[in-house]
């Protein structure tokens, strides 16, 4: 089957950033563009991925998001903030992919969809897991003693390069940097926001459509929803 890139022009800034985001990515996989005009349309089964604009301006959690979320399509959802129609002028080039992952619970379509977008783009994929404390230190009379921060901080070290391994070796050619943080996701995500031309989280990661709007004003770049 053809797999096609569609993507929705409405005439607002934000269907210009996600056409134009959906032109270059098009470019970038040697895949057909599809343009329509208003909604999505109902058959998506053809869809390598849709594109769609989100407005950090407005609420849009009935829109986009909602889709992205909610009641999504089969395919990876790429919402596109509308400030990007703003870049008139040359900026440097992105130097990474972010991947949001939860080594505990990977999906693994997500952490797939990352590494090939790396790899299309031939830039390094930023890997960010999003860790706690155990609930037993909350019962702790004083600080978490730095030994035991130590060997927790060690295990989750060794559960994002356990997660990450087979698609090291499909990927080869895909630098990859591993990194955890003591946050909650949406906190560890934009942390490393800057700079990335793409930040990929998996559906159902425990991000609602709220918090997705928080972190693309935060984030600033296109964010993909992998089913």
């Amino acid at each position: 089957m053809n797999r096609v890139i569609i993507t929705c022009a409405n005439g607002t800034g934000r269907g210009r950033a996600a056409v134009d985001w959906a032109t270059r990515e098009a470019s970038l996989r040697g895949l057909p563009l599809e343009v329509v005009s208003g909604s999505p349309p109902g058959d998506l089964s053809a869809a390598a991925m849709l594109v769609l604009g989100l407005s950090a301006a407005e609420d849009d959690t009935a829109g986009p998001a909602q889709l992205a979320l909610v009641a999504p399509p089969a395919c990876p959802v790429v919402l596109v903030p509308d400030d990007l129609t703003a870049l008139t002028v040359p900026v440097r080039r992105p130097s990474h992919v972010t991947l949001g992952v939860n080594a505990r619970h990977p999906l693994e379509q997500a952490v797939d969809f990352a590494f090939d977008a790396a790899r299309v783009r031939d830039v390094r994929l930023h890997a960010v897991h999003a860790w706690e404390l155990p609930s037993c230190t909350a019962e702790l009379p004083f600080a978490v003693p730095e030994e035991d921060r130590a060997t927790w901080e060690d295990h989750e070290v060794q559960l994002l390069a356990d997660t990450l391994r087979p698609w090291r070796v499909k990927y080869p050619g895909v630098p990859v940097l591993e990194d955890i943080l003591l946050l909650s996701p949406t906190e560890a995500l934009a942390h490393h926001a800057e700079g990335a031309a793409l930040m990929v989280v998996g559906r159902g990661a425990g991000m609602g459509p709220d918090a997705l709007q928080a972190l693309l004003r935060e984030a600033g770049c296109p964010v993909a929803i992998v089913p």
